[in-house]
C-alpha cells in the first residue's frame, strides 16, 4: 500500500504527522511492511511548515503515479481554488483507482476537483457553511467525524484526521491491526464511519470525575443489567432531576443516550471479537434480546450486526 500525502507551503506540522504517524506505526510495529508512505508537492523540492521549520526532500506529482491512497491533509486557510495542473493529479489518481482522501480543510480541494458533487462530506465546522456553497455538489453533514463513500473520504476537523486514517488502517488491514495501531498512539479505534452508508456519530466524552464519573464507571461495569435513570441517580444519591442535569453538564448528553452508545460500542467489539450469537451479545449488553439489538443497531450504523461481524470481526493478521 502505498500513500501519498500532499504538503504545501504553510501547511502546519499537525496536519502532516496525523496521516504519517498513523500510517507509519503500520511498520514499525511490523503489522503490514509493504505500507509506505511519501510527501508531495506542486513541485519536487522542500517546503516550509506554517512553524518555519523545512521541509526536504518532498516528491513532485509524479509521486502520486503510483499511489494506492492520495491524501490532502489539509488546505491554506484562505481556502483559494484549486490550480488546474493539481485538479488533473487529484482526478487522474482518483481515475487510475486510488482513494482520494480530503483531511480537515483538505475536503475543500477534493470538492473543487468534482468527486464530491452529489455526495455528503464533511470538513472543519468553522468552514462548513463555506464547504456546502463550494460547486453545487456536497451535501455537507456536520454531525460526524468523517464519511467514506469507499473511493473518497473526508474528515472533520484537525484530530479527525488520526481517527480517518485509523479508520483507512481498519478497512484494509482488519479490526485486530486498528485496534493495535490505535493502542500504540493512545487513541481511540473505533470511532470509524465505514463506507457510504456506514457513518458513525462521535460518541460524547464523560469528564470522569466526581460523583458523575464514578456512577459512569460503575454502570460499564453492568451493561448487561437495569440501567434506568432511577437505578443511576439512585447510585449518585441524587435525586432524579438533579442527576440530569449533573449529567448533561458533565457529558453534554442524556443518560439514557449515554447508556445506548455504550452498549452499542460494547455490542461491536463484542462481534468483531467473539463467535457469540446476536442473542447472547444482545443480552451481555443489556440490550434484553436480538431484535432489540439488531433494531438499535441498524438504527446506530444501517448495517445489522451480522453484516457488521462479516466485514470487521477479528481475524488473524
Amino acid at each position: 500500500m502505498r500513500i501519498a500525502i500532499y504538503a504545501f507551503d504553510g501547511i502546519t506540522m499537525f496536519h502532516l504527522a496525523a496521516p504519517l504517524m498513523v500510517f507509519g506505526e503500520i511498520g514499525r510495529l511490523g503489522i503490514a511492511p509493504d505500507w509506505s508512505t511519501a510527501l508531495w508537492s506542486d513541485h519536487a523540492g522542500s517546503i516550509h511548515t506554517a512553524e518555519g521549520y523545512p521541509i526536504g526532500n518532498v516528491g513532485g506529482p509524479e509521486t502520486t503515479a503510483d499511489a494506492d491512497i492520495v491524501i490532502m491533509p489539509s488546505w491554506p486557510l484562505s481556502l483559494p481554488g484549486l490550480e488546474p495542473e493539481l485538479r488533473r493529479t487529484i482526478t487522474d489518481a482518483h481515475v487510475r483507482g486510488a482513494t482520494i482522501v480530503g483531511l480537515c480543510l483538505g475536503a475543500f480541494p477534493v470538492a473543487d476537483s468534482g468527486l464530491l458533487d452529489g455526495r455528503d462530506a464533511v470538513t472543519h465546522w468553522e468552514a462548513m457553511d463555506l464547504l456546502a456553497q463550494r460547486r453545487p455538489g456536497p451535501q455537507v453533514d456536520s454531525s460526524v467525524l468523517y464519511i467514506d463513500h469507499g473511493d473518497v473520504l473526508t474528515s472533520a476537523g484537525t484530530a479527525s484526521a488520526i481517527d480517518a486514517c485509523v479508520h483507512l488502517v481498519r478497512t484494509h488491514l482488519g479490526s485486530a491491526a486498528a485496534a493495535r495501531v490505535a493502542r500504540s498512539l493512545v487513541v481511540a479505534p473505533h470511532r470509524e464511519g465505514g463506507q457510504a452508508q456506514y457513518i458513525e456519530r462521535p460518541l460524547s466524552r464523560p469528564a470522569h470525575n466526581g460523583v458523575i464519573g464514578d456512577v459512569l464507571d460503575w454502570a460499564m461495569a453492568r451493561l448487561d443489567g437495569p440501567l434506568t435513570v432511577d437505578i443511576l441517580a439512585g447510585q449518585a444519591r441524587m435525586s432524579r432531576r438533579s442527576f440530569v442535569r449533573h449529567f448533561r453538564d458533565a457529558t453534554g448528553t442524556t443518560p439514557a443516550r449515554w447508556i445506548l452508545e455504550r452498549r452499542l460500542e460494547e455490542a461491536r467489539t463484542l462481534l468483531e471479537t467473539t463467535d457469540w450469537t446476536v442473542d447472547a451479545v444482545a443480552t451481555a449488553c443489556g440490550f434484553g434480546s436480538g431484535v432489540t439489538l439488531r433494531q438499535k443497531f441498524a438504527a446506530a450504523y444501517q448495517v445489522p450486526p451480522s453484516a457488521y461481524r462479516k466485514q470487521f470481526a477479528v481475524g488473524e493478521l
